[in-house]
């Protein structure tokens, strides 16, 4: 059983950065606090359709802003999504790249824009990553005979 707390210990100490390190928000929390027994995989769910979403858009950004003469209603279309899936998971430095991305396409700028979309990329690189490393840890607790516990 040392195994499974060491484990839970560890999980808990990993999420824990994520909040200090400002990788995710409280609405993870509550996203956390909607997953039940009848649901048991709904975070894990909505973080990969976020991620399926994500790819999907800063894929069309980058499209959109390699064009001649750039589309910058569509540009602030798809950040304005972005902004608004980062935020519903609770993916803080991803929502606050998007904040200043949006103010550029304001103004027309492409130069901020391009710089933008290699921040947004960048951050949501890595908040992807911290994502799917808290999910492997919740497997490895729940495999060892474990629960996840509340954070």
């Amino acid at each position: 059983m040392d195994g499974v707390i060491l484990l839970q210990k560890q999980l808990v100490d990993y999420s824990t950065s994520l909040y200090k390190e400002g990788f995710l928000d409280d609405q993870f929390k509550q996203l956390q606090q909607l997953q039940d027994e009848s649901n048991p995989d709904f975070v894990v769910e909505v973080v990969y359709l976020f991620f399926e979403d994500s790819e999907r858009l800063l894929n069309e950004l980058s499209k959109t802003l390699n064009q001649q003469i750039v589309d910058f209603k569509k540009v602030d279309a798809h950040v304005h999504q972005l902004k608004g899936s980062s935020s519903s998971i609770g993916a803080q430095r991803v929502q606050k790249v998007c904040i200043a991305f949006r103010n550029y396409c304001e103004e027309q700028n492409t130069e901020g824009c391009l710089r933008c979309l290699q921040l947004v990329k960048h951050e949501y690189s890595l908040v992807k990553n911290k994502l799917e490393t808290m999910f492997k840890l919740e497997k490895q607790v729940l495999a060892a005979g474990g629960s996840i516990p509340m954070h």
